[in-house]
């Protein structure tokens, strides 16, 4: 059988922090699916069509990772796909609190789905997507903090 795992996120945008626990997590598992979802709570700088693109151009290297986009459940999308796994990142204690609360709601909804979680690489602990934006805007150097086809889009959105 096939260990596929999911790595959801809004992405918005991928970070070198996603793609080092991508990178990683496409190593213990054959297949990982990168999900973009939408963050109700979120208003975003790049559409998900975008988001899923800016991925795809950032993980040319992988060869056992795909990218794929859902608007609903992320348990009922990881049934949908018969994944084993969720995928998260952490960065710090607050991130677990708040990812304790989501797995704890997933396996309430599917108790068949395991989640991993992976710490970020101390390289990337700070990083956010909302902190590349904020850098982006003023025109700062991002080049290692985002992928270049990141990079080259974010220059673009604050031309």
């Amino acid at each position: 059988m096939t260990r596929l795992a999911i790595c959801p996120g809004s992405f918005d945008p991928l970070t070198y922090g996603h793609l080092d626990i991508i990178q990683r997590g496409a190593k213990v598992f054959d297949h990982v699916i990168v999900t973009v979802f939408n963050n109700q709570s979120k208003s975003p700088l790049f559409n998900v069509e975008e988001r899923v693109e800016l991925i795809k151009e950032s993980i040319t290297t992988i060869e056992n990772v795909s990218v794929d986009q859902c608007g609903g459940l992320l348990m009922d999308y990881a049934e949908e796909k018969n994944a084993q796994a969720i995928i998260r990142g952490l960065r710090a204690v607050s991130d677990f609190e708040y990812e304790m609360q989501i797995t704890s709601m997933n396996r309430k909804l599917n108790e068949k789905i395991e989640t991993f979680f992976m710490m970020t690489n101390n390289q990337y602990s700070f990083l956010s997507s909302s902190i590349v934006k904020e850098v982006a805007k003023y025109r700062a150097n991002i080049s290692d903090l985002v992928p270049p086809p990141v990079e080259e889009a974010l220059k673009n959105k604050y031309k």
